[in-house]
């Protein structure tokens, strides 16, 4: 009976913690009882064990409560243990196992891109990119990805800084004509390289995003023009969005509708 009881003061913890976290200017102990339908006395005892562990804080002036930067503390901390390639990994396995095909994860690192996974498939399909290489990003579904959500100053100085190389009879060089695909890039929430890094290959990309809301890598797939047809990339891409969405999910980020 004292464990059932200790669990059910965990909970209304647990309960109140989140009440009090969704009201930015901080809440009342009466509005809470209402909300958990528990007497005053109790909630004022639960935010006092909390206010004792910096959880939470109490306004010397109104009374009101709010949240606790021990919880800051202890985000940052487990946003410092996340790693990028464990947390995306199993989604990476669902894409693999879905399409058969090559799946690349990357990150963004000085005006190029990095693979740092790279799942073969079960398909046959010869590629230049592997875990470690750079490439560049005009020319790059997931580099597309990336570029679109990244601010138009720091898109420009690396089209003038890496240039945009002709590395198959697709790539984009002009620089205007490439500039309004990404903007479609960003209104559709995903990418496409249409034999424009390597001829017969055809990717698909979505861009993953950090706690801070800031764009850091991009998931793709990738196959053989062949089998990658206009059916098929569109069926792939609101599955695409949805896995990028679930890894920066895990990154941190929270997605804001405006």
């Amino acid at each position: 009976m004292e464990r059932e009881n200790v669990v059910k003061s965990v909970s209304r913890a647990l309960d109140i913690i989140t009440i009090v976290s969704m009201k930015k200017g901080g809440i009342g102990v009466t509005e809470i009882a209402k909300q958990i339908d528990i007497n005053k006395s109790s909630v004022y005892r639960i935010l006092s064990t909390l206010v004792q562990y910096g959880y939470i804080e109490q306004d010397s002036e109104t009374g009101r409560y709010k949240l606790g930067y021990k919880f800051l503390e202890v985000s940052t901390k487990l946003l410092d243990s996340i790693d990028l390639r464990e947390e995306a990994k199993p989604f990476l396995l669902e894409l693999e196992n879905e399409t058969n095909e090559v799946i690349h994860l990357v990150v963004y690192d000085q005006g190029e891109v990095v693979y740092i996974e790279k799942l073969e498939g079960n398909e046959t399909l010869r590629m230049h990119s592997k875990v470690g290489k750079r490439a560049p990003m005009h020319c790059t579904s997931v580099g597309k990805a990336i570029l679109a959500h990244l601010p138009s100053s720091v898109v420009l100085e690396i089209l003038e800084r890496r240039g945009m190389a002709m590395h198959t009879e697709h790539t984009i060089t002009d620089k205007d004509q490439f500039l309004k695909e990404l903007i479609q890039v960003k209104q559709k929430g995903y990418a496409l390289d249409l034999e424009e890094n390597e001829t017969g290959i055809t990717c698909i990309a979505a861009p993953i995003f950090d706690h801070l809301g800031k764009v850091i890598a991009a998931i793709s797939i990738s196959g053989p023009t062949i089998r990658m047809t206009d059916e098929r990339m569109e069926s792939l891409q609101d599955r695409m969005i949805e896995i990028g969405k679930q890894i920066s999910a895990r990154l941190g980020y929270v997605s804001r509708i405006n």
